[in-house]
């Protein structure tokens, strides 16, 4: 059953929709753009971004300046163990921050890597309320010219598809991501799928659809379909590892089977039972994730394992 503030925001669009379908698509879109508060919402999470924020006192943090605002980036250098001289770039997904994957990063820089984790802006620590693919495709690839080319990025939901969109050069007036490794946990592979789906959810008819989606290439440049990570895998044909659960309720399991014989170099690794949001903090999958993105050669990935 839709929750109250979302059947007040269906039954706005539809008024406003029979007055000018127009007005109501950009109106979706700077709603659908709109990040969510930076807070933690329940106990669990609290405890777990609390743990996060304990993990990141160790990190050094660096601002990072983009055309509209900045992105924040922590630096986790290694302690305890052997460098071996790799940098990776951790991403979050969609109203989330980098607290949140501290487990992932933890496992990362056990292995002796340095791992650099980039909140997006309208999160964490960086500026803003409003993000959009190549906005965070800006920040990812400010990232790499500031701390050079990264050995592996992995990127969670949103953070995955803003990976792919900055590695794939989809908005030409940013360079493209040159990072030799990539691994998505829980990613959508078609925004153009993810932008229907909030359309439907917020009751649009066909011609507010139609403005949101004109909206959408006015503002980032490129077509709602040429977002899409399975096109740009394609493209770069580099070593990419998707990750993803088939009991995901927040992005469905055929964004990661869309992938599945695109390339020689395309792995996946199906981490069943542990949903969208615990998955980036299993265990078995931040072995997986840290065997692949350390891997002496970038085409071995034979160190992945499926996970059940």
């Amino acid at each position: 059953m839709p929750s109250f503030p979302l059947k007040v925001t269906r039954l706005a669009f539809t008024g406003l929709e029979k007055m000018s379908p127009a007005l109501a698509g950009r109106l979706a879109f700077e709603l659908f753009c709109r990040t969510p508060s930076r807070r933690p919402k329940g106990a669990k999470a609290k405890q777990v971004f609390l743990t996060g924020r304990n993990r990141l006192r160790q990190a050094q943090t660096v601002r990072l300046a983009l055309s509209r605002g900045m992105a924040a980036v922590h630096v986790l250098a290694v302690q305890g163990v052997p460098a071996n001289g790799r940098r990776v770039l951790v991403v979050h997904g969609w109203g989330s921050r980098v607290e949140y994957l501290t487990d992932l990063a933890t496992g990362l820089r056990q292995t002796g890597t340095e791992v650099v984790m980039l909140d997006l802006p309208g999160h964490g620590a960086s500026s803003g309320r409003r993000l959009d693919l190549k906005i965070a495709a800006e920040a990812i690839v400010a990232a790499e010219r500031h701390f050079g080319r990264f050995d592996g990025v992995v990127g969670h939901s949103f953070g995955g598809a803003a990976v792919m969109m900055a590695a794939g050069h989809v908005f030409p007036e940013l360079k493209p991501l040159n990072a030799a490794r990539i691994a998505l946990i829980g990613s959508p592979s078609s925004m153009g799928e993810v932008f229907n789906g909030f359309a439907s959810m917020v009751g649009l008819g066909r011609g507010s659809v139609g403005a949101m989606r004109n909206r959408a290439m006015e503002l980032v440049g490129a077509q709602v379909e040429d977002l899409d990570g399975v096109a740009v895998a394609r493209r770069i044909d580099r070593p990419l590892l998707v990750v993803h659960a088939e009991d995901d309720k927040e992005v469905n399991v055929g964004h990661a089977q869309r992938y599945i014989g695109v390339s020689p170099h395309v792995r996946h690794l199906w981490a069943n039972g542990h949903g969208h949001r615990r998955i980036v903090s299993a265990p078995e999958v931040i072995h997986a994730v840290a065997s692949f993105l350390t891997a002496a050669d970038a085409s071995d990935t034979s160190r992945v394992r499926a996970v059940s």
